[in-house]
This record gives structure tokens, C-alpha cells and sequence, in this order.
């Protein structure tokens, strides 16, 4: 499709909104029907449990009491994490497509922000400044960040609820260099991909002494933050791409 830059106009973005509500829409299946499941299973266990007598070994009800339990409830447990994960990406707020904007706004308007649209890269920005691979974070809590390692100020309750929760922070580096090396050999030669590491909710604390990643805040109102990192990059560190390099990146990764 072709690339035009009106004149005055704000950064151009492009979302993958039919993947959003996808996701959105199976998100919210997945935890009625965990819920379901589970109060089922919790329903029927007890209303043979205090029905009087059990089902005897042997019969097909005794069978079922004894299967039934131990086959839905995982899967009950298991849905239930998955759906909580998904929400965690597709539901809860912040959203980082909308953290994102409003956190480069008044960026070039020579800027394009694609979301969801290179997966498993979610966000990527290609400006005058270069080409950056995007990995966003959700977590709220405080983070210290010293080369590869990640400590998180939590007590040891709270990172025991978090595999429930499933919010842990994971490796966020080698995930960011990840989406980064994926992305790298659709582009031209001469424009490195540089990966960034963003946390969309303003109410996460960081602290970082040492990172092979730049880690940002969306919110241009905390320190650091992807708007200030982006227009201070040196003039001779820049790697923009042009209009018709962009073109022939979207043919060839948008035609779907």
C-alpha cells in the first residue's frame, strides 16, 4: 500500500484490531467457562458427598464420582490461568497500544507504530530515529534492574500469589532481543533493529543500574521515558528509513 506523510499530521499507527478483539472476546470465554467448570465439579462432588451414601466402587456412578473430579478440575485450573494470562494482555488497562500513543505523542510525523501486526513482536516503531523492536510490560510493582537481572520489592506471599496471578516479570531482555533478531532479516541492510523494554502503567517503580536494554516508561511524565530516550539519540546514531523502504516493509509484512 503506499506510504504518505501528510504535512502537520501526528505519528501514523496501524493496529491489528481484528487480533484484539479476537483475543479480548476469548479471554472472557475462557474464564466463564473455568468458572463454570470449576463451580460444577465443586457442586457435583458435594452433592454426592452429602447425598448420604457414595456411589459404590465398581458401578458406573462410583466410576464417574472418582474420574470426573480428578479430569475436570484441572482442566478448570488450567483455563482458569490461561484466561487470567490473556486478560493480562488483552484486557487490562492500561492497554500498551494506547500507552504507546499517547507516550510518543508529538513524535515525527514521519513515525509509524504498528501493533500486534509482526507477532510474536507486539509493538513496533519505525522513525527518524530508527527501527524499535517494542517489548511492553503491565506489572505495576518495583523493579531493580542490574545487567540480566531483574529483583521485584515484593514479600514472599505476594510472589507466591503472582504464579497465580501469572504477572511475573519472566526475562524481559533476552525477549526484547528476541522480537528484535526475528524482525531484523525483513529489513534492509544498514538499519539495525534496537529493542527496547516499556512498562505502559505509570504506577511501576524502576530502578536500573545496568541493562543490555534500554528500560522505558510509556508515561512521558516519569524518568526515563521512550519519547525523551527516542529524541535523544545522537544525529549519527540515527537509522531512518525511507518512504519507499518503508513501502516494500509493509508490502511484504502487512499483505495478509
Amino acid at each position: 500500500m503506499p506510504v504518505s506523510f501528510s504535512k502537520g499530521a501526528e505519528m501514523r499507527i496501524e493496529t491489528n484490531n481484528s487480533l484484539v478483539r479476537r483475543n479480548r472476546r476469548l479471554a472472557q470465554y475462557l474464564f466463564f467457562i473455568s468458572i463454570a467448570v470449576l463451580v460444577a465439579s465443586f457442586i457435583y462432588v458435594n452433592s454426592q458427598a452429602l447425598g448420604g451414601e457414595l456411589p459404590q466402587p465398581g458401578t458406573l456412578e462410583g466410576t464417574l464420582y472418582l474420574l470426573l473430579p480428578a479430569l475436570v478440575l484441572p482442566f478448570g485450573v488450567i483455563s482458569s490461568m490461561i484466561s487470567v494470562r490473556m486478560t493480562n494482555h488483552w484486557i487490562r488497562q492500561p492497554r500498551p497500544e494506547e500507552a504507546l500513543r499517547a507516550g510518543l505523542k508529538g513524535l515525527s510525523n514521519r513515525s509509524v507504530l504498528y501493533n500486534y501486526l509482526h507477532m510474536p513482536l507486539r509493538h513496533l516503531l519505525i522513525c527518524p530515529q530508527g527501527v524499535f523492536a517494542i517489548t511492553t510490560r503491565f506489572q505495576n510493582g518495583s523493579y531493580q534492574v542490574d545487567g540480566e537481572r531483574w529483583k521485584t520489592q515484593e514479600s514472599a506471599f505476594s510472589r507466591f500469589t503472582s504464579f497465580f496471578r501469572r504477572d511475573g516479570i519472566g526475562h524481559p531482555a533476552s525477549e526484547a532481543r528476541s522480537h528484535a533478531d526475528r524482525l531484523q532479516a525483513l529489513l534492509p541492510e544498514g538499519i539495525d533493529v534496537r529493542p527496547l523494554i516499556v512498562f505502559v502503567d505509570p504506577a511501576a517503580r524502576l530502578e536500573v543500574s545496568d541493562s543490555p536494554v534500554p528500560v522505558l516508561h510509556a508515561d512521558s511524565k516519569r524518568e526515563p521515558n521512550i519519547r525523551d530516550y527516542l529524541r535523544k539519540i545522537p544525529e549519527q546514531e540515527r537509522q531512518p528509513m525511507s518512504v519507499a523502504q518503508i513501502e516494500d516493509f509493509e508490502a511484504a509484512t502487512l499483505a495478509g
